[in-house]
């Protein structure tokens, strides 16, 4: 099975009421400024998210809002992942019609090995014949996959891509080099998106894209393009506010842009807290300098 995911991706954000109810209606302005604005395809229920404060039957609800609201537009991913291997398949057994592929984070908190890695992954990948995309973020997870791990675990049929967010660009650029043909890699750190891709990976699922698809689309776009002179100009636009976005951590700093741009308001699900009004005012001033034209 060849990796179905490339370009620009983006993980969804949860818009919240100010209860802390899930706004559904800002959940469909959300899909519609993703589709209108370039993205290539919807990750639901990453990290960013906020995946960990949601129950199962919100995760479900927030799912079947935004395959509606798609229509089948852009490929949709959902992600099931855990440190219950045994629970995690259980849960993907059930996933719903209209998913496209799963995101997997690598189990964190009990640190397994290598070979634990090994052994989730192969387990999960028996639980679902849908396009699974490995993730390895080792400073949420607390271990990293190592490139020897994804490679193995690439052999496996539904095993498709990674989403590599370690930051070790000399690790992933071993990846690019030794994968097989057919497996994807893609960024998981908005800020490095561009030299990857020029350095063979496929694309992001990104963060920064949920409040600026428009420009984070034709930066990625370009880059696959090769067309580098477009790609260094939007690349080094949006470095700043990417920092920005990051700085009092994720999806604080995006959820800002977001209701600056009018799609949802900034609450957060505890135990997030809102961004400072200083780092505030500085990502309003550069969302609107960003959106002007």
């Amino acid at each position: 099975m060849n990796n179905p995911f490339t370009g620009s991706g983006v993980a969804l954000v949860t818009p919240f009421n100010a209860d802390f109810s899930i706004n559904f209606e800002a959940v469909r302005k959300l899909v519609r400024l993703q589709i209108e604005g370039g993205t290539d395809f919807l990750v639901v229920q990453g990290t960013t998210g906020e995946s960990p404060t949601l129950s199962q039957e919100e995760k479900m609800q927030l799912l079947e809002t935004v395959i509606d609201e798609n229509k089948g537009r852009l490929k949709i991913v959902y992600g099931v992942g855990g440190n219950n291997t045994i629970a995690v398949g259980e849960t993907l057994k059930k996933v719903p019609a209209g998913v496209d592929g799963i995101l997997s984070v690598s189990p964190y908190y009990n640190k397994p090995t290598q070979k634990g890695i090994l052994e989730h992954f192969k387990y999960i990948s028996t639980c679902t014949h849908l396009p699974i995309i490995l993730y390895n973020v080792p400073g949420r997870t607390g271990s990293n996959m190592l490139a020897e791990t994804t490679l193995e675990l690439a052999k496996i049929s539904n095993v498709v891509a990674m989403k590599e967010a370690s930051g070790n660009m000399e690790q992933i650029m071993e990846l690019i080099r030794l994968r097989p043909e057919g497996f994807g890699i893609l960024s998981g750190d908005d800020a490095i998106t561009m030299p990857l891709i020029a350095a063979g990976a496929d694309g992001v699922i990104s963060v920064v894209a949920n409040a600026l698809p428009e420009k984070f689309s034709k930066m990625v776009h370009a880059s696959q393009s090769e067309d580098l002179a477009t790609a260094r100009k939007e690349h080094y636009d949006l470095l700043p506010i990417t920092k920005m976005f990051f700085e009092e951590g994720n999806p604080g700093g995006v959820k800002v842009a977001l209701a600056v741009r009018g799609i949802m308001d900034e609450t957060m699900r505890l135990p997030l807290m809102p961004v400072s009004d200083g780092l505030r005012a500085r990502i309003t001033d550069e969302t609107k300098k960003l959106t002007a034209n």
